[in-house]
């Protein structure tokens, strides 16, 4: 039993860590992303009967890799391809078959570094393909990239496991009715393309970094997971400086996450931060990633600028150092740049710490009316810190006991019922 279970736990790590390339590398074969995650999954159900007898190999990795390929071959085979690439993997199948077990391993190695870069950006491209909504795009993302379970991505988004494995499936099957080639995209639509595999990996951070529902404030997990996705694109595609303002940008935000949850599970906002219990590591690797993003030169894309903000507070080792008036400036900058409410509703915050909460109300009072934020929690939550930074508290009040009913988030919630009461305890200044 105990070999088992190691037999299991090595499984599951090596799973984690290298199926995204085990994926990758068969999808090359079969041009379906579906078929190559079944395969892979067939790899590993041998590998847990076999390895049972056998032991684990050298190099799990390659050895899954192998049977997978093999199970792809098989499956080219069986569909009678061009005489051309039949003779193909004819030979390349008798070529395994032919591999003693004990040097199995070493001969598929170079099978694993075989243009695997470019099968992992082909495979990121695929599973973010424009074509798949949101939800599907992140479901099947964290699924063939992340290596997660649908019972893991479930828990993570708060959501029905049957919902997720539906989100998949249907994701599968759009792209292969789409006949969504599995390949990098060329120059002219690489931008829009890579606009929605980094709006993906950013979702997965978000609601990692500010849960929108459920009793924590935040999941790590998912900010980890994010993350570690980040940086493989960052060296899938080094010339693309928005690929590194979004790993800066989640290095740094994510250097907060001890401090931005005290002892009980409650939030701790940012101006009440600890900050020597922010990770410098991780900070160090932000401020590098952005470098990297400004050294590409031209003008800074969105999320390069916001990590340029982020920036501003990582370098502040106290609240009071924090350089609101570039903050502000930046915020300008993203604003003409990609212009939104929420990006509208941050400037405010920006320019009232700059100067002054009225300067911030100015800005924040015309999107009361906004349609895209009438359910928003932090509009009215933003509203309601600057009308009690006013002294105007019984309509403070009231903007924090709105966003409470707003949010879905049980931590946040009682952070605001807070905030209402502390309005109702101090006297009115009008």
């Amino acid at each position: 039993m105990a070999r088992e279970d190691a037999i299991h736990r090595t499984l599951e790590a090596v799973w984690r860590i290298e199926s995204a390339k085990i994926i990758a590398t068969v999808a090359r074969m079969v041009r379906d992303v579906g078929l190559a995650e079944e395969l892979a999954q067939d790899a590993l159900v041998s590998a847990l009967e076999q390895w049972r007898e056998s032991g684990v190999p050298d190099n799990p990795a390659a050895w899954l890799t192998a049977v997978a390929k093999r199970r792809a071959l098989d499956r080219l085979r069986h569909r009678q391809l061009t005489e051309h690439k039949a003779g193909e993997i004819g030979r390349e199948l008798d070529a395994q078959h032919d591999i003693a077990q004990a040097d199995f391993a070493d001969a598929v190695d170079a099978a694993l570094d075989d243009d695997i870069g470019d099968d992992l950006l082909r495979l990121v491209f695929t599973a973010c393909h424009p074509v798949l909504s949101t939800e599907a795009r992140v479901a099947l993302t964290l699924r063939v990239m992340g290596g997660l379970t649908t019972d893991e991505i479930a828990r993570a988004f708060l959501v029905p496991e049957a919902t997720v494995a539906q989100r998949i499936v249907r994701a599968k099957r759009t792209l292969a009715e789409a006949r969504v080639p599995f390949e990098v995209p060329r120059r002219h639509e690489l931008e829009a393309r890579l606009a929605s595999v980094l709006e993906v990996i950013y979702l997965v951070f978000n609601e990692g970094y500010s849960a929108t529902a459920g009793d924590d404030w935040m999941r790590p997990a998912l900010c980890e997971e994010a993350l570690r996705l980040g940086r493989i694109v960052a060296e899938l595609v080094p010339g693309e400086a928005e690929v590194h303002g979004l790993v800066a940008l989640m290095e740094i935000q994510a250097s907060r996450t001890a401090a931005r949850v005290g002892a009980s599970g409650e939030p701790v906002l940012l101006l009440e931060q600890n900050r020597a219990r922010w990770d410098q590591l991780l900070i160090r690797r932000g401020l590098a990633a952005l470098a990297r993003a400004e050294s590409l030169g031209g003008a800074l894309g969105p999320y390069a600028l916001q990590a340029a903000i982020a920036a501003c507070h990582g370098r502040a080792r106290t609240a009071g150092e924090t350089d609101w008036a570039r903050i502000a400036a930046l915020y300008d900058a993203l604003a003409e740049l990609a212009p939104s409410p929420i990006v509208e509703l941050n400037r405010a915050v920006a320019l009232s710490m700059a100067f002054g909460p009225a300067a911030g109300l100015e800005v924040v009072d015309p999107l009361m009316d906004e349609p895209a934020l009438k359910g928003y929690h932090l509009l009215p939550t933003v509203r309601g810190d600057l009308l009690f930074k006013l002294g105007r508290r019984d309509e403070a009040r009231r903007e924090f006991d709105r966003a409470a009913a707003l949010t879905r988030n049980t931590r946040e919630r009682a952070l605001l019922l807070a905030r209402a009461r502390a309005c109702s305890s101090e006297p009115s200044a009008e």
